[in-house]
């Protein structure tokens, strides 16, 4: 199997990428980097996946989710939030989830940066806005991201109003109570109002996020990122 971005000759490719195409990783990449830039496409168990035109509540809806991540990046040195950022995972996965959240490779984390500027590797934190693609996102992409090595995944569910958020390091799914707050466990501090974000109530997520930030366990894990940063400076 070829690795990451050895790619085959462009001759004996495709011209583009057509939904349910079967491609490795590279193939997949070549032709995609080859299409216009309006195109968006995710290649999801060797499968693609091209995306429709993006409705208004999908639009909406995954605003609010960045908000907070880029609020806990800009308090939690070490970690970085994305929107739409493509995750060149394995040979037969290069998604582009909706929001993102990594460890950065310098305090530890399993995502590095290749000499293209490509993410490669899993992120630790995904989240989906899931509407026409409800069921990809809780089936193909569940089980994909799990084998790639995602530690959390959180599905805003708009067509039924609900969160689902699984914890793949222990291999289950965790309810969300109605109104509950869902705590992030692979970044501690990072606390999302269910209720608020299916309302799309920014301030209630923000005052909710604040709990979390000052929390006793953010702090020992920027202490704890901060001591994995140096000892990879030491390295």
């Amino acid at each position: 199997m070829p690795r990451a971005l050895d790619l085959p000759p462009s001759g004996l490719l495709p011209l583009e990428l057509c939904p349910g195409d079967r491609l490795t990783q590279p193939e997949f990449h070549e032709i995609y980097s080859r299409m216009p830039s309006h195109i968006r496409a995710e290649l999801i168990g060797g499968i693609v996946h091209m995306a429709s035109p993006m409705k208004r509540s999908h639009g909406r809806n995954t605003f609010p989710i960045g908000t907070i991540l880029q609020c806990y990046e800009q308090a939690t040195p070490g970690v970085e939030a994305g929107a739409s950022t493509t995750f060149i995972m394995d040979e037969e996965n290069e998604p582009q989830p909706d929001a993102s959240l990594i460890i950065m490779p310098e305090y530890g984390g399993q995502c590095s940066e290749d000499e293209r500027g490509y993410l490669t590797g899993a992120a630790e934190f995904i989240c989906e806005v899931s509407d026409s693609t409800r069921s990809t996102d809780l089936n193909a992409k569940r089980r994909e991201y799990q084998s790639s090595g995602v530690l959390e995944y959180l599905v805003l569910n708009l067509r039924d109003q609900r969160l689902h958020w699984f914890d793949f390091s222990k291999n289950e799914e965790i309810e969300v109570e109605q109104g509950g707050i869902v705590r992030i466990r692979t970044f501690p501090g990072l606390w999302i109002d269910g209720h608020a974000l299916i309302a799309r109530d920014t301030k209630q997520l923000l005052a909710t996020l604040q709990l979390g930030l000052a929390s006793p366990e953010h702090a020992e894990f920027v202490q704890h990122l901060e001591a994995r940063r140096a000892a990879h400076a030491k390295a």
